[in-house]
Parts: structure tokens; sequence; C-alpha cells
């Protein structure tokens, strides 16, 4: 399955319109969570780990098309967690196709068979299953057993339906690349896209020991994709980013590239990392203080590599050298010889843990909308009696 070549000349189109314009930061993909609430509890996750007054909250369809229209991305990725839990995600999914955005609609597939008529085919709308390797391997990952079967089976029933449809797969310290590739393989058998991203080191996550580094994260990917040579494993990437992932790249991250807008709001600095709100795009991009990010500038950005602070990295690098681009593309990733040089670390500012308190400010805040709430339904009452 190829990108759609119209999808390709879309975006193209929007990162050489940015060029043109003199911008220095854009959005390339809205990440857009109209709920926290899952029905996995994966021990990587570091999204679900919220009260339930924060969990029961959602995003109306009105405020997610408000976004997009605001963050003016071309894409819009939805995950969560699971949004197929939410009782509009038809209806959202419809409002953003109809504005011409490209969907990427990610669930772990729990849902997906039951839900598939709430969606029509359409070249705007791609469904993005989470499967994080083989069988067993998924199913411990999601600590839930027949999980990998049921994704499987609704990856089948939305295809035949003529629905377009990716995996989207987390990698974490211990998974062999052999059965990696071997993953990669099942993804050719059910002729399905896939993306690959290192875990981020969630604080919250429930299992703190798999995270991989940089140096294991550029091994293992370099021994995966030397046995990748010869086979037609269909990358959601450009190849620049999977360069990236092989240790040939020497990028910083693009925080603002795929900029998250969630249920508090727009989320300082990443989809990855939550240190504080904007009630705006134009707030967010004013106000955070983008140079005090990334790898070698902050501590909590010590070993990521995920795609989604370095896939718009690697696209702008495209555009400013598009012969490094199809010189990569057309000689494949290079498995061997010396990686690129490693950002310096010794002068990133010391990581600062401020969750709790956050949490406990949004708690306040959805109290005070609740008691504002009740006091006027109570003088509603009053005024109807009288």
């Amino acid at each position: 399955m190829a990108i759609p070549f119209f999808k390709e000349m879309r975006i193209g189109g929007y990162l050489l319109k940015q060029k043109l314009l003199g911008r220095k930061r854009y959005p390339l993909v809205l990440m857009l969570e109209p709920l926290f609430r899952c029905n996995l509890a994966c021990v990587g996750c570091g999204k679900i780990d919220y009260p339930d007054a924060i969990l029961n909250r959602r995003m109306t369809a009105q405020e997610c098309w408000d976004a997009a229209d605001e963050c003016g991305a071309p894409m819009v990725a939805i995950p969560g967690g699971e949004p197929l839990i939410h009782k509009e995600i038809g209806e959202i999914v419809r409002g953003l196709v109809e504005r011409k955005k490209f969907v990427s609609l990610c669930t772990n597939a729990l849902l997906l068979e039951k839900k598939l008529d709430l969606f029509e085919p359409s070249p705007y709308l791609f469904f993005s299953v989470h499967l994080d390797g083989l069988k067993d391997h998924h199913d411990k990952a999601v600590s839930q057993k027949g999980v990998f079967d049921r994704a499987v089976s609704a990856i089948k029933a939305a295809k035949a339906r003529g629905f377009t449809v990716n995996v989207n797969a987390t990698i974490f310290d211990g998974h062999p690349a052999e059965e990696i590739a071997k993953f990669l393989d099942l993804t050719v058998e059910l002729g399905v896209g896939v993306s690959m991203s290192p875990g981020y080191a969630y604080e919250r996550a429930p299992d703190q020991e798999h995270f991989l580094n940089r140096t294991k994260t550029k091994k293992l990917f370099r021994d995966v994709f030397a046995m990748g040579k010869g086979k037609k494993w269909n990358f959601m990437h450009s190849g620049l980013f999977l360069d990236f992932l092989a240790g040939n790249q020497e990028y910083e991250c693009t925080p603002w590239g795929m900029p998250a807008r969630n249920i508090f709001g727009w989320q300082k600095p990443c989809y990855l990392l939550g240190e504080g709100y904007a009630k705006t795009f134009k707030e967010l991009m004013d106000t955070t203080d983008w140079e005090t990010y990334g790898t070698g500038k902050y501590e909590k950005c010590a070993d990521c590599m995920a795609h989604c602070g370095y896939e718009p990295t690697a696209a702008t690098a495209a555009l400013n050298n598009p012969l490094k681009a199809m010189w990569v593309s057309l000689r494949g990733i290079r498995t061997s010889g010396p990686m690129a040089p490693e950002i310096d670390m010794s002068k990133q500012r010391p990581a600062q843990y401020i969750f709790s308190a956050e949490v406990q400010k949004r708690l306040s805040e959805i109290r005070k909308d609740e008691a504002a709430a009740a006091a006027e339904k109570a003088a509603q009452k009053a005024s109807t009696a009288a």
C-alpha cells in the first residue's frame, strides 16, 4: 500500500509554502486528544494516570474542529486514550474530513469492528491500529491476552470495507530485532503500512525499566533495518527519519511540528511532555520557551527519539536538502559504519516534576466548573418554581 500521491503533494505543497513564507516554526500534524480514558492499561503508557474526574472529561466535536482550524496543520492524528470510546468520534472525524484534513485515527482496535459503521472510507481517513509486535509480545505490552487477535481481525474487517489501515508500534528495550523483523513481515502479509517509534520515557508509566536510551535505539534499528534488505516493508515515515533512527543523522527535535490539543488546552511543549497549557494555539507558539526543550537542553528530553519530535525535523531537512533525501531513498538506510555525532548532554537543565501540581490545578478547575453549573441549575429551578 503506497501513500496516496495527492497526500504527498498536499503536504509537500504545505511545507514549501511555509518555507517560502519564511516561517521558522509551524505545525505539520495536530495531535488531537479528545479524551484520556482508555480501555487498556499498557505498562508503557503515561497518558492514563489521571483521576476519574479527568478521565471522564471529553472535548466536544466543535472544540475538536476549532482546534484543527486554529492550528492549520494539514494532518490530524487522533490518539488518546482510546478515541473510539468517545461518543462523538464519528462526527468528529466526519467534520475533519469535510475540512480536507488527513485524519489518522489511532486505536487499539478493541472497538473498531463494532464501530466501523460510524465512518466512511475516504482518502482523507486512515485507521492507525496499535500493534507493538507479534501476538505474545503485543498482548504482554498491553497487559491483556487476546488483544492482538482482535486487532488483526479488526484490521482485516476494516480493509474489507474499503478503509485504509496502518499499524503503529512503540518499541521498548528488550524487544529482539529478529522479532521486530518478523512483525514487519506480518504487516506486509496484512497489506498495511507501519510506523514505529521508540517509546518515550513517561515519568508516570508503570514500567520504568524498559525505555530505550539513544545508543540502544540506534543499534536496535540498525539491526532491524539490516534484516529488511530486499524486503518490502512499507514504512509510513520519511527516509531521513528512518536514517535518524539508525544513527546516521544528527537532528534536534521540532516540538512545535506536532502540537497537542487535549481536554486541558494546548499542551506545552509537545505531545509527550506536559509542562503547562495555553488557551490558544497562538498563545502556545508565542509563549512556549522552545529553546529550553530538546535533547541536550532538558533532562526529560535526553533519550527521546520519538517520531512526533523528529519526523517534522526530517521533513524540513528533506525540503532543505532534497538531493540528500533522494540519496537516502535510493540507497536505503545505512546499517553499518560510524554513526553521526551524539548531541552534547553536559549542559542540559535538570528535570522539573510538575505532574501532581498540574493535576491538582485541573481538578480544582473541574470542581469550580461543576459548582458553577450546579448553582446555575439551582437558580433556574428556583426561578421556574417562583
